[in-house]
């Protein structure tokens, strides 16, 4: 597996790379030349051999904080979270300006929010927007536009869904979904995903590769850190992700000042993700970044007929709708027990729907409407197999 991490990462021409708050800012948030100059310096050097490359930053809270002079305690209020990133994007991208300007690379910001990624018209203007300013050489530099969007800085309830991004780990893996890249990069603070430290007191090592996300594996995941909001579980999220894209996925440390050209040298550093079957298209968006409009409960029939068949969902196989919806709102459809095995696209209304829920067709009743499909099996996305 290792010269199949080696052949992948030398091979990948278009790359997505994230660097996080803790990477980009100092401790009273300054802007880290002396961590940020040598990721341009290496960004520009993969753009010269002709790859193509697309930059995921935070930092615009950290650098707002700084410029407005306020104790890392004042973060606690959102509305202040919100001000901060206002003063600190503009920042942000001045001083990226400045520093690829002597690579001769134009940069170009894309500030995004969840709608941009649930709405299917939008998510499809995003994409090609930002392959014509690939197509132009020009670098896009992604950020979430946390002055009105609070996707990311609020925290997300327990046991709620989660939402298409709520850190920019997720986002940068969408961003890849999206533009179908060839790897993911996650630059952070630690050397790469950690095994657990041994009860003797030796420091963890870093797993070098991996090609499955396990629960197991999930378990090593931390919070967020004291400057950002992610932390490693929501990287081996976004790695599970570029995985299903048929992408390879990197963990690594930011602070060491070669790690991106080491890394597509395919030298071993950091943690690799290797890719799993890639999933396609709307498929792909459906299971990862499409907004959940509706719930439906399923009878055993229809829970049979898609998960091991390959089946449509006829509004007939509905026991009850939970939540509404409109058409082309995708819904999420869960057994007889709650338990949401699949999402899919709706083709009509939950109102349509309910008029033949439970209502299977009679071979005598000749002039009864047939129960409409409720979703096509194209646009149906397992998310467990029974």
């Amino acid at each position: 597996m290792e010269a199949e991490r080696e052949r992948l990462l030398r091979a990948a021409r278009r790359l997505i790379i994230k660097v996080g708050t803790a990477t980009v800012t100092g401790a009273q948030g300054e802007l880290c030349l002396e961590r940020v100059e040598p990721i341009v310096r290496s960004i520009a050097a993969l753009m010269k051999e002709g790859r193509q490359v697309v930059l995921v930053s935070s930092g615009a809270v950290g650098l707002g904080r700084g410029w407005l002079g306020l104790h890392r305690s004042r973060l606690n209020d959102l509305v202040t979270k919100q001000a901060c990133a206002a003063v600190g994007q503009g920042l942000l991208m001045d001083a990226y300006k400045r520093l690829f300007a002597k690579w001769d690379i134009k940069i170009a910001q894309v500030l995004l929010t969840e709608e941009d990624f649930t709405n299917w018209g939008r998510y499809s203007n995003l994409q090609h927007t930002m392959e014509k300013l690939i197509g132009f050489g020009v670098l896009p530099i992604v950020n979430e536009n946390d002055t009105v969007s609070t996707a990311e800085l609020e925290s997300v309830a327990a046991g709620s869904r989660v939402a298409a991004f709520s850190d920019n780990d997720r986002l940068a893996a969408l961003v890849m979904s999206g533009l179908e890249a060839d790897a993911l990069v996650l630059l952070t603070n630690v050397d790469g995903l950690l095994r657990r430290e041994s009860q003797s007191g030796e420091a963890a090592d870093v797993i070098p590769l991996v090609s499955e996300v396990t629960p197991e594996l999930m378990a090593l995941g931390a919070g967020p850190s004291a400057s950002g909001r992610g932390g490693m579980r929501t990287k081996l999220e976004a790695a599970a992700i570029a995985m299903n894209c048929g992408g390879t996925a990197m963990i690594a440390n930011g602070n060491i000042a070669d790690a991106l050209d080491r890394i597509f040298a395919g030298e071993r550093i950091g943690t690799a993700f290797l890719p799993a079957k890639r999933m396609r298209g709307k498929r792909r968006w459906i299971a990862y970044a499409a907004g959940v409009r509706g719930r439906v409960v399923v009878d055993a029939g229809a829970h049979r007929a898609i998960t091991q068949g390959k089946a449509s969902l006829l509004a007939s196989g509905i026991v009850r709708v939970e939540n509404h919806f409109a058409s082309m709102d995708v819904v999420s459809i869960v057994d007889a027990d709650g338990r949401e095995f699949a999402l899919g696209i709706a083709n009509c209304a939950s109102g349509e729907a309910e008029k033949f829920s439970g209502k299977k067709s009679s071979r005598g009743a000749r002039d009864a409407a047939p129960a409409p499909v409720l979703v096509t099996r194209d646009n149906i996305v397992l998310l467990q197999k029974s």
